[in-house]
């Protein structure tokens, strides 16, 4: 008998199958919005420091009032029909994927506390059998210092966390995941 992995032991790559043109993409809110536009532009890598060129990325936020476009969140906040809140791509040649959304608004944490703005990723790549979940938050938010979620986080290892202000171009942020390695991102167990 031999202890072969077989390919159902194994993931990708074949993400782009199932990112054809009816999928969420990357446009999370409509131009026409009424709320702060962001561009977030995510390059994913492997524990080499190489870009992953074959991962999927997805993004589940709230709006700009703290209100998830979802049943199950009862607050009185109002909706938007241009925002979706939901997001996916791909990422490209260069590990690369672009979101182009709103910053959004702080969710209720726990014990009436409220969460700092930020941004739900989930991770999918090859040899990744579970999806790895985390957070984007921007950096030198003041709310970040009051956030229930990144206090659990030990304090060096919270900028694994962090999108920042392209310097560059406005109300454009950055943001780096590693998969492993010396800069690995803080991933959560859900």
């Amino acid at each position: 008998m031999s202890l072969v992995p077989s390919p159902s032991q194994t993931v990708g790559p074949f993400f782009s199958l199932g990112l054809a043109m009816e999928s969420p993409g990357g446009c999370l809110a409509s131009p026409c919005g009424k709320s702060e536009r962001l561009k977030l532009i995510c390059t994913i890598f492997d524990g080499d420091a190489v870009p992953v060129n074959d991962a999927m990325i997805e993004v589940w936020q709230a709006n700009d009032e703290g209100k998830y476009n979802h049943p199950e969140d009862a607050q009185q906040k109002s909706t938007d029909p241009r925002f979706k809140g939901f997001g996916r791509l791909h990422s490209d040649e260069n590990g690369v994927c672009i979101f182009e959304t709103i910053k959004p608004g702080r969710v209720p944490g726990w014990d009436d506390t409220f969460q700092a703005p930020h941004l739900n990723l989930s991770v999918f790549a090859r040899g990744i059998l579970k999806r790895l979940a985390t957070r984007v938050y921007f950096a030198d938010d003041p709310a970040n210092a009051e956030d229930p979620v990144l206090a659990l986080v030990p304090e060096g290892r919270r900028d694994t966390l962090m999108a920042h202000a392209d310097p560059q171009e406005s109300a454009v942020w950055r943001f780096e995941i590693h998969l492993c390695g010396d800069h690995e991102t803080v991933f959560f167990d859900c």
